[in-house]
Parts: C-alpha cells; sequence; structure tokens
C-alpha cells in the first residue's frame, strides 16, 4: 500500500476558492491538528474546542474568495481560529453574567479568614469558584487589572466586575470557614 498522498497547500486553497466540497474536506483534515491545538488553547475543554475549530472552519470556507494567496494560510487560518474561540468566549460569558446576576444571593460581611492562608492555599481554592467569578478574580487580583479593564475585555460593565469580585471573595471566605471548621482549626 502506498501512503495517502498530501496535496500540495496551494493545489487545496486554489480548489477551496473555486468551491470544491471535496478539497474542503481535504483541507480541513490537512489543518485539523494545527485548528484544534490552537482552539484547545482558548476553549475549557475539547467539545468546546472542537466546536470552535468547525465553526472557523466554516468561517474559513464562506471568506476563502478573500484570502490572499501571498500571505501564509496557516497565519489566516490561526487568526479565524482565535476569532471564534474569543466570540464563544464572550457569548459564553455574557450567559453566564446574566444567570448568574439572576440567581445571586445579597453579599454578607467582610471575614478575615482568607488573611491566613498561604498563596497556594487560596490558589487552590479557586477550582470551587464559577467560571466568571474566577476569570475576574484572576484578572483583578492576580493579574492586576482594575475593574474598567476587566469591563473593557467581558464586555461587562465594571460594577458587574466589583460585584463579581466581591461574591468570589465571599464564596472563597465561606470555602476557607467551612475547611477551618472542619478540620477543628481557627481562624480570624
Amino acid at each position: 500500500m502506498h501512503p495517502p498522498h498530501r496535496i500540495a497547500e496551494d493545489e487545496l486553497i486554489r480548489q477551496c476558492k473555486a468551491g470544491s466540497l471535496k478539497y474542503q474536506e481535504l483541507l480541513y483534515k490537512q489543518f485539523y491538528g494545527y485548528a484544534m491545538g490552537i482552539g484547545l488553547r482558548y476553549s475549557l475543554n475539547r467539545d468546546d474546542a472542537l466546536e470552535v475549530v468547525n465553526d472557523a472552519f466554516i468561517k474559513a470556507f464562506n471568506s476563502m474568495g478573500n484570502y490572499d494567496i501571498a500571505k501564509p494560510f496557516k497565519a489566516w487560518l490561526r487568526t479565524i481560529v482565535v476569532n471564534t474561540a474569543i466570540d464563544r468566549r464572550r457569548k459564553d460569558l455574557k450567559h453566564q453574567l446574566n444567570v448568574e446576576l439572576e440567581n445571586a444571593g445579597p453579599i454578607i460581611g467582610h471575614v478575615n479568614a482568607i488573611d491566613h492562608l498561604n498563596a497556594q492555599d487560596i490558589l487552590s481554592l479557586l477550582k470551587e469558584l464559577p467560571a466568571i467569578q474566577l476569570a475576574i478574580f484572576n484578572l483583578y487580583e492576580i493579574d492586576g487589572y482594575n475593574h474598567d479593564e476587566i469591563a473593557g475585555m467581558l464586555n461587562i460593565p465594571a460594577s458587574s466586575s466589583r460585584v463579581y469580585l466581591s461574591r468570589a471573595k465571599e464564596k472563597l471566605r465561606k470555602i476557607i470557614i467551612a475547611e477551618t471548621q472542619n478540620h477543628g482549626r481557627s481562624v480570624g
């Protein structure tokens, strides 16, 4: 048996520009691994990455007429995959924001339990936070962005960023208090 013949990239692109479904499939197969590697870096899990990659290929095929063959195809495809992943993440965060704010309870007073933990303890507890709270906590507390910058990145009001940060801290406090009570240690 002969190994499968790999079709030249320029021929794949030329045929895809002409609208050949067969060559679109071949291009998909040839660049799937590359696109998936990018999708996985920008997605929460493999299923999300697969959706991003599939959506990106659809966008690429629909925009193939705009592709400039003088430029590297991988760079063009990478841009489409990254933008598709970011668009999906924004959409997911927007949905999460709406659902979480609707179900949110009141914020309670300050507890000093978090002051008694080291950074590694706190990082291990972060896994307990909902995705939006974790994102805002990381952006504000770890990466040093202010609420206006976070609001711009996530397309939310700065006040929502503040609320989610407060809720994240409150949830961490409750977890810490529960942990310390379960292990007989005192806090604060």
